[in-house]
Formats: C-alpha cells, structure tokens, sequence
C-alpha cells in the first residue's frame, strides 16, 4: 500500500485553524476600523491602516497561540520580528486590494454604491466599502497563510543573519 505524502504547506488543520484565527482578526479589523470612521470623522480608506495595526496586536497573539501550535516555541521575540515583517507586505496587500477593487468596481465597472442604513444604531454602512475590504484581506489571507507557514513560524536562518546585519 503506498502512502500519499501530505502536502505540508496546505493541510487541512492548519488552514481551518488559520481561517478561524484570521476571521477572528478581520473582525476586529472590521470594527475597528468602523469604530475609527465614526470617532476620528475620516473617510474608509483612511482608516485602513490603523484598523489594520489594532489588528497585527491581536493576530500575532492568536497566530501564535492557535493557529499554528508555536506557543511553546521559546522563539517569541524571532517570530515577532517576523510576524512584523510579513504584515507590513500584507499591510500594502490589504490596501492595494481595497483601493484597487473599489476603483475597478465602482470607476471602471460603474456599480452603485450601495448603502444600508440600521435605524436603531443611527449608523450607515457603505456595502460597497465592505466588500472591497474584505477582497482586500481575502488576498492579505492567502499571502499572510503561505509567509507565516513557511517563514514567520518556522526557523529559516533570516532572523540570525538579520540580526548580525543590524550589529
């Protein structure tokens, strides 16, 4: 009987552990970045980044944690430089995918701009906005899976090296 190798990048555990790790994190993201609209009076694309650094906190800790089981590593301060590393291109992934898929859409495509308004929060939502958000952290997801999975997680030798270059 031969055995099919596993493949290690994409194994089912981990990607359902990393999904529900990084939903956790794009909620957070989602309402923190409502939450920054309303208190700071900015437009949805302003508030991008900082919603987007109140999440790093929080999803270094869970990706850490849960996702992919290096809780016991005793490689924290390694893995945060990292962890640092891969967010800041997932930062730029985030926004370029909001911002580009809000142009396509709505310049190049021409849909309308859909609002829903909650009387009973006094609050509108840009549907529209939202969607484009969340195309934007569906590509962060998939670059932020593969780079924590083979570099931020994993001993590689670059935190070593980047470290003697700094000296």
């Amino acid at each position: 009987m031969t055995q099919i190798k596993q493949n290690k990048i994409f194994n089912p555990k981990d990607i359902i552990a990393y999904f529900v790790v990084a939903g956790t994190g794009a909620l957070i993201q989602l309402v923190s970045s409502s939450l920054i609209q309303d208190w700071f009076n900015i437009s949805w694309s302003d508030s991008i980044v900082p919603s987007y650094i109140i999440g790093f906190f929080w999803g270094f800790t869970l990706t850490k944690l849960f996702a992919f089981d290096a809780r016991k590593s005793n490689q924290t301060r390694r893995e945060m430089v990292k962890f640092l590393m891969v967010s800041m291109v997932s930062l730029f992934i985030t926004w370029a995918f909001t911002i580009g898929s809000s142009k396509v859409l709505v310049d190049y495509l021409g849909m309308e701009v859909y609002k829903v308004k909650f009387s009973f929060a006094k609050k509108e939502v840009n549907v529209t906005e939202m969607v484009c958000y969340v195309i934007g952290m569906g590509f962060s997801f998939i670059s932020n899976y593969i780079l924590h999975k083979t570099f931020t997680f994993k001993s590689t030798g670059f935190y070593n090296r980047l470290k003697v270059l700094i000296r």
